[in-house]
């Protein structure tokens, strides 16, 4: 039997469509787009109608889900995650509630090294299997869409790995993955008496093997003191954009670097973290266009002390999204609602700030505005629906706010559970 509609949510409170143009500046941030008494109807995986109940177009649906007079979102986008990876760093956390800072840890041979030694001993089945769990977290706090990065292999081969581990584990499950080339993460310790050598592998075989192959649709760069120079990320990030890769650049987390600037040079989609951001920079990425993605969940895990100054990139133009960083040693939350509380009580953002940094704006750090974000005709039909028609419920640490989180219009978590796409 045919339907007019494959799903029906009736009965919304609150509709966050976040519709309108891209990325959302300035106070246009505030604006939600909220529809009362409304409905989103779905064919094929993709929205057909988004807007007041009583205008739905006519005719049945196959499934029919009540919101229970419930508010609802666009499915969450996490612009930046490290979850490919293998072991746990739990003694270094340990360290560091005990005092001892990143750049201590990493200088004693632990930090991102640490995680390498393991994953490079996983097979792709493992990191997939690994992967997979982790996506499910993130899928149970509503996040439909993530970017995930490489960086815990530093080999070509560990590398390739991860990167098949990647394109595995998006078949395999409803989220919607964005593939990330970070080999410039850290200089493995074999390389360190002779950097340069490592700088080279990464230009000349493992970028172009990621080209070739179509396993990544960016490259990034851990740009920071004692990591990559600007002379050296600007390098990799050249080579990467002639082989048709996208960039984004790990700026301005640890100290200045000029970051941002080489961001905004560059031509990236994305700068992330900035910390440490110059007056300078921020107004570089604003003429670029270049998406600040603020991670304030990283800088409260590894107790940096302070935030990327979320309120002045927004006075200066620059489109803000927020990510959770989900990584072994820094990143340990996979909720982008615990992002949104750090966002507004860390960071200074208002709540509907908050959520368009997590929504319409995330989708443009990773390029993808034009198919999640938003609730809109012809966009995929990733929804959140929540318990009640109260945005604030999502910034109360540890209360369950979300009830149903839909994945190209299947319900893939029901009251709080994941069910099978």
């Amino acid at each position: 039997m045919m339907h007019a509609h494959d799903l029906v949510v009736r009965n919304i409170g609150r509709l966050a469509t976040l519709a309108g143009p891209t990325p959302r500046l300035g106070a246009a941030m505030n604006d939600l787009r909220i529809v009362e008494s409304a409905a989103v109807a779905v064919r094929a995986g993709r929205i057909t109608f988004a807007g007041r109940a009583e205008e739905v177009p006519p005719g049945d649906a196959a499934r029919v889900i009540d919101a229970g007079g419930a508010a609802v979102l666009p499915g969450f986008v996490d612009a930046h995650t490290h979850l490919v990876f293998s072991g746990d760093r739990d003694e270094e956390i340990r360290q560091r509630l005990a005092g001892r800072t990143y750049r201590e840890i990493a200088e004693s041979g632990g930090g991102i090294v640490r995680t390498v030694e393991a994953t490079r001993r996983a097979s792709v089945e493992d990191l997939v299997a690994g992967l997979c769990r982790r996506l499910d977290e993130m899928l149970l706090q509503g996040t439909t869409t993530a970017e995930v990065k490489s960086g815990y292999g530093l080999e070509t081969d560990c590398e390739m790995r991860s990167l098949e581990a990647v394109a595995l584990a998006s078949k395999r499950h409803p989220m919607t993955v964005v593939p990330t080339f970070l080999g410039a993460h850290e200089v493995p310790i074999e390389h360190r008496a002779d950097r340069r050598r490592y700088v080279e592998l990464l230009t000349g075989r493992m970028l172009p093997d990621v080209a070739r192959r179509g396993l990544a649709r960016f490259c990034d760069v851990f740009c920071e003191e004692g990591v990559f120079t600007v002379a050296e990320s600007r390098e990799i990030l050249t080579a990467a954009r002639d082989l048709g890769l996208a960039l984004r650049v790990h700026a301005d987390e640890l100290c200045w670097t000029g970051g941002a600037e080489l961001a905004a040079e560059v031509r990236a989609t994305s700068a992330d973290h900035l910390l440490f951001v110059s007056e300078a920079g921020m107004a570089a990425l604003a003429r670029a266009s270049c998406v600040a993605t603020l991670l304030p969940a990283a800088a409260f895990y590894l107790r940096l002390g302070r935030q990327a100054p979320a309120r002045a990139f927004i006075a200066a133009g620059v489109p803000v999204a927020l990510a959770s960083d989900g990584n072994p040693g820094g990143g340990l939350s996979p909720s982008l609602p615990f992002v949104v509380a750090l966002g507004c009580f860390a960071l200074g953002l208002s709540l509907e700030e908050a959520i368009t940094a997590v929504t319409i704006n995330a989708a443009c750090s990773v390029e993808l505005q034009a198919d999640v974000g938003s609730i809109e005709p012809g966009k995929r039909a990733d929804l959140v629906v929540l318990r009640s028609d109260r945005l604030l419920d999502l910034v109360r640490v540890g209360i369950p706010a979300i009830r149903t989180v839909i994945k190209d219009g299947v319900v893939v978590v029901d009251d709080g559970r994941r069910v099978a796409a």
